[in-house]
């Protein structure tokens, strides 16, 4: 059984709201299904110290909106692995160095990946009204493999 709408859905702000600080290689995984102590995994790259913790403040801020408690932070002082704990949701925002040493999508490689899509843009003050948008739902899993673009086979 694959990680519940509402885990999936608060693990996409979070990734989102990584993405408004410039993270990148922002994915998140559903890892329900091998792991009791949660359901999602988010990770996110920042370039340095300074990014990490816009980074973290930005996800933190998001979490809160959303009525999450941030149950534990680890790592904040040297900022080069955070890890934010929400229960269903855990956020790893590291720097370059550690995201490729660590290799956590290559160690969770046969979980399902949930995509994160681009925050969306400001809405333009027009006097027009905003059109109303479809139901969103939530993204079809597909295995983090398929963004590392290497053939492990």
């Amino acid at each position: 059984m694959s990680a519940d709408a509402k885990s999936i859905e608060l693990a996409i702000a979070a990734g989102q709201a990584a993405k408004s600080k410039k993270a990148t290689e922002v994915i998140a995984l559903d890892v329900s299904e091998r792991l009791v102590l949660t359901d999602m995994f988010v990770l996110a790259t920042g370039n340095n110290d300074r990014q990490v913790r816009a980074i973290v403040d930005a996800v933190d801020e998001a979490m809160t909106k959303a009525g999450l408690k941030l149950l534990r932070r680890e790592g904040l002082e040297q900022a080069h692995w955070v890890l934010l704990d929400y229960g269903m949701i855990v956020v790893h925002v590291q720097q370059e160095d550690d995201r490729q040493f660590y290799a956590l999508e290559r160690l969770w490689a046969d979980v399902p990946l949930v995509e994160v899509p681009d925050p969306e843009e400001p809405a333009s003050q027009t006097d027009s009204p905003a059109p109303s948008s479809p139901a969103v739902q939530a993204p079809e899993p597909v295995s983090p493999l398929d963004l590392i673009g290497e053939d492990f086979s």
